[in-house]
This record gives C-alpha cells, structure tokens and sequence, in this order.
C-alpha cells in the first residue's frame, strides 16, 4: 500500500511538471499527461501545441530532439525523431536533388506511426516539409 501512494505521489509530481512547461493558453488533458509520462519518464521539459485537435509534445530526449503527438483521450499517434539529413534514404535525398536542385536540406525526421509501426520521413526544404514513405517516395508536401 505504501509503494501505491509512493507511485501516485510520484505520478502527480511529474504530471505537475509537465503542466508547468505546458503553454499557459493550453489545457493538456490529464490522460494525454498520463500517456506521455509512461511513454517518457526521464524527460522534464516539454513544450505543448495544440494540433487540428490533437496535443504535440516537443522535447528532447538525450541529444535528439523530438515530437509525439496525442488524441484527448491519451491514445498517441504518432512519434517523430530529428535525424541527420545524411540518414535520410537515398532515394529521398535523390528526389531533393532533382526537385530542388542546390537548396539544403535544413531539417530531418523520422516519424513512425504509433499504432501500426508505419515509418515516413519528413525533409523541410525551402520552408516546405516535404513527406516520403518508409522507401523514399515522395507522398506530398506537409501542410501545418
């Protein structure tokens, strides 16, 4: 019974935290709180946006930056990991180069589908994201 209240006390602590970090205009929902501190116990510092209805979730986890992203009722979505350019498949970097001739590739991610494990990469080029399947191929250009 001790390790329970124990638990509990360190489950609000935490989700007290995150709320601190959260946007002030911002209500995170307690059961998307509860998802992100299962799914992240060591991380501190996020920073929320609401999201076409949905709540994101920026922060780091060691070095790598990242983003997931949560249904009201805590069901996550999705979870996007910032990734060299050079990790990049080879097809999406030939398709940058073709398409957008000298323009760098400014930043990289790997986001991978929660509930089905389904892995897209997004590349912003000249202020665009631009999303491509688990091959390479390009899907479409992201729209925020």
């Amino acid at each position: 019974m001790k390790s329970i209240k124990t638990t509990a006390a360190i489950l609000i602590a935490a989700s007290t935290a995150i709320t601190v970090m959260a946007q002030r205009s911002i209500q995170i929902p307690p059961a998307v709180k509860a998802s992100f501190i299962k799914s992240y116990p060591a991380v501190k510092v996020v920073k929320w946006e609401k999201e076409k209805g949905d709540f994101e979730a920026e922060f780091k986890q060691g070095r790598t930056q990242m983003s997931t992203t949560f249904k009201a009722d805590g069901t996550q979505l999705e979870a996007e990991t910032g990734i060299s350019a050079t990790a990049l498949p080879a097809s999406v970097i030939a398709y940058i180069k073709e398409h957008y001739k000298t323009a760098d590739i400014k930043e990289a991610a790997k986001i991978t589908k929660t509930a089905t494990g389904d892995v897209n990469y997004e590349a912003e080029v000249k202020g665009r994201d631009l999303l491509f399947d688990a091959a390479g191929k390009f899907i479409k250009i992201a729209e925020d």
